[in-house]
């Protein structure tokens, strides 16, 4: 390692301008990268997939639609409301973008009281639709008192993806400026204070720039434009913060190369395992195979090593210009007295070591009471601000023209498929069973069929209707539920939005042999597969990361206690992070309007934060470790490890905090609970976890801490003139 710090030093105007270079090409695709998002990221190649594909083939589906909401205001007459409408859709006759328009005039049901809606289909994905939009805006126009919207899941998704570009800017907006002010606390200077976010910034930008050639080959979501950001700042200041501190700390006994040489040995030793628990942690999300988990493993691991490669190659060629000067611009005066403050703080905790760590483990432990009551919930339109006119026209829509108990949330899509035509009597005896089973299931409230449309009980009666009756009267039949050997059932349930009743009853109806083939679909069998994919994927993902993670840190420290603890505490201090957070949203603390937790919670928080966290693991550890290294001491070693970088993690946790706290401040509910949930993990583990339990743990163990398998940690060379 000190060799690359040679390097960089003898180089560092051709690194430095290596990076320019790097900067000006990656930022120009990173403005790009918003072009290419489309969608909530929950697509998964399944049964609902291939139903909905049949559907779509077969019976005529539309591949999606929009929805027109039209509203007056209790001044305007009928007749002003209705020639309203007919103008909008005379307006809409020269856009053929639109497989087929559909005004409430041409059906019944479409026009009720001061609310009417309309239908456009479209033989294109949802999130294909973006200039189709743009047109329709053009040509929607409202009237005093009268308006019309726009909702379905094309605009949902276009919705999204503008709220996830403003939250982000809105984020920024509120964490950029603390971050500096945290710093400036930190390093006393504004040079030193900038660094940090100069290097946050570019590992950002190169990382959007990287991410959008990756849409060539995968289809993107719009929130890896927070999940980025998020990661990609937090974690470049956290190893910038470690970098510069220590390279401050060598500069006053040493060179200006020999100093860089020693930062990049100790510090950038830390940074390269850190970086690596970090990388591990997210690659555990490849295992499911969701696009959104797909994309924050992909724009979180590059995020990652980019920030890594920038921390130990761009800053330290920043630092050999700059040297000494790293220190001009001061603005507060660091004293000793906040290095002497954590020194009584350390000894404290190591002299009640027994009384310190119940009391935290007891913090923690009632944390996570909450976290049994937890419901998971796949967002939608609901994780749009209220404010919305697309959110806020779906829940007219739904309010006015739908009826509670036959919404999409409580659908299941049903195709039958025979080996002969299904309208067969031997085929229709097979469909009517199949029915009357449904029909006498408890969780059942209707089922739509033939049956059920032409009001006939008997499988004989209708294939006589079918087969030889007036094909005028048979025709809206057939054209909804029958394809040649494929028939078409929906199932309405008695269930509630979200429900796990429902998912199961899906998943043990798709397993049961019904006499004929079937296929299930609709929202329920896409929640019902998206849960079942999550939780059968995940465990082998948390596998790889404890392990890869006891590996890592067993290799970095040379013991076997030190990561077993550091594993053990971080999962208690996530279930903690969880149960906060059922508190506040679920339960509706604070503030905050009751509201089901995002499914991408406790699994982006988990392989997030069990990475970011071991950051603070490594950087106290990495310390403790060089003083035991030089004293054999294993308390002293303690002390002086917390005592030389509780400032440095503080200030780390507190600048995390602000970068991923800004966006509970955000309108997108996913993204502001995954923000908050950061935000209250890191603070736990900054706080309780890392200067309180670990310590009191490291007293406790004395020099068992550093076991392995016989092998004692002895000094084999000085790393500095002193440990710092």
């Amino acid at each position: 390692m000190q060799k690359l710090g040679g390097y960089i030093y003898r180089y560092r105007k051709w690194v430095l301008m290596f990076w320019i270079l790097v900067i000006i090409l990656f930022g120009f695709f990173a403005l790009k990268l918003p072009t290419v998002l489309s969608g909530n990221g929950f697509e998964y190649k399944g049964e609902y997939n291939e139903t909905r594909n049949t559907l779509e083939e077969n019976f005529g589906h539309a591949k999606s639609s929009i929805i027109l909401v039209f509203e007056r205001d209790k001044a305007v007459n009928d007749d002003q409301f209705r020639n309203f409408i007919q103008n909008t859709f005379e307006k809409l006759a020269g856009f053929d973008s639109a497989e087929t328009i559909t005004s409430p005039f041409e059906r019944e049901g479409m026009i009720k009281d001061q609310y009417a809606y309309g239908l456009l289909s479209f033989d294109k994905k949802a999130e294909s639709l973006g200039k189709e939009i743009e047109q329709l805006k053009k040509i929607l126009k409202n009237k005093p008192g009268l308006k019309v919207m726009m909702t379905g899941e094309p605009i949902i998704v276009q919705d999204l993806n503008v709220a996830s570009q403003e939250d982000l800017a809105k984020a920024e907006m509120i964490g950029l400026p603390i971050a500096l002010v945290v710093l400036i606390l930190a390093f006393g200077g504004l040079i030193a204070a900038s660094l940090p976010l100069v290097i946050g910034v570019v590992s950002i930008l190169t990382t959007l720039g990287t991410v959008y050639f990756f849409s060539y080959s995968a289809d993107l979501t719009i929130f890896i434009l927070n999940i980025i950001p998020m990661i990609g700042l937090a974690l470049s200041i956290d190893f910038a913060l470690l970098f510069i501190n220590r390279y401050k700390e060598e500069l006053q006994i040493n060179s200006i190369e020999e100093a860089l040489k020693i930062t990049i040995a100790t510090a950038g030793r830390s940074i390269i395992f850190s970086g690596l628990c970090v990388f591990i942690g997210l690659s555990g999300l490849w295992f499911i195979k969701i696009d959104i988990f797909q994309n924050v493993a992909l724009g979180g691991m590059t995020v990652v090593l980019i920030s890594a490669i920038c921390a130990l190659t761009f800053l330290p060629a920043l630092l050999a210009i700059l040297g000494k000067n790293i220190n001009k611009l001061s603005i507060l005066k660091i004293s000793d007295k906040q290095t002497s403050i954590w020194h009584k703080f350390a000894k404290l905790v190591m002299k009640r070591p027994i009384i310190m760590a119940i009391a935290a483990l007891a913090i923690l432990l009632v944390g996570l009471i909450p976290v049994k009551q937890m419901v998971l919930a796949i967002p939608g339109a609901d994780s749009l601000p209220a404010k919305y006119p697309s959110r806020l026209a779906l829940e007219t829509f739904q309010d006015q023209f739908i009826a509670p108990e036959r919404r999409d949330e409580k659908k299941v899509t049903v195709v039958l498929e025979s080996n002969g035509t299904i309208i067969d009597k031997n085929n229709l005896e097979k469909v009517s069973k199949v029915i009357d089973k449904l029909e006498h299931d408890h969780l059942v409230y209707t089922v739509d069929s033939p049956f059920s449309t032409t009001g006939i009980k008997d499988y004989e009666q209708l294939y006589q209707l079918l087969n030889n009756g007036d094909k005028t009267m048979t025709a809206p039949i057939t054209d909804y539920f029958i394809r040649d050997n494929q028939m078409l059932l929906e199932v309405y349930l008695k269930t509630g939005e979200h429900s796990a009743k429902a998912r199961q009853w899906v998943s043990d109806w798709s397993k049961n042999d019904l006499g004929l083939k079937a296929s299930f679909g609709g929202p329920i069998k896409f929640e019902q597969e998206i849960f079942a994919e999550i939780f059968q994927k995940a465990p082998y993902g948390l596998l790889l990361i404890v392990l890869s993670t006891f590996i890592i840190l067993m290799a970095a420290f040379r013991s076997i206690l030190i990561p077993i603890k550091a594993i053990l505490m971080n999962v208690l201090s996530l279930a903690c992070t969880f149960g906060i957070v059922v508190w506040i949203f679920q339960e509706g603390h604070l503030g905050i309007t009751p509201v089901d937790i995002a499914l991408i919670l406790p699994v982006f928080v988990f392989t997030l934060v069990f990475g970011l966290s071991m950051d603070y693991e490594v950087f106290l550890i990495s310390r403790i470790q060089e003083f035991y290294l030089q004293t054999g001491d294993n308390s002293e070693a303690t002390i002086s490890g917390l005592t030389y970088t509780s400032k440095i993690i503080t200030s780390a946790a507190a600048i995390m905090i602000v970068v991923t706290g800004a966006f509970a401040f955000t309108g997108v509910m996913p993204v502001k609970q995954l923000g908050v949930g950061i935000a209250i993990a890191i603070f736990i583990d900054a706080t309780i976890v890392r200067m309180v339990l670990v310590p009191a743990l490291m007293k406790l163990l004395g020099d068992w801490n550093w076991w392995f398998f016989g092998y004692k940690n002895k000094p084999k060379r000085e790393v500095s003139k002193k440990p710092a």
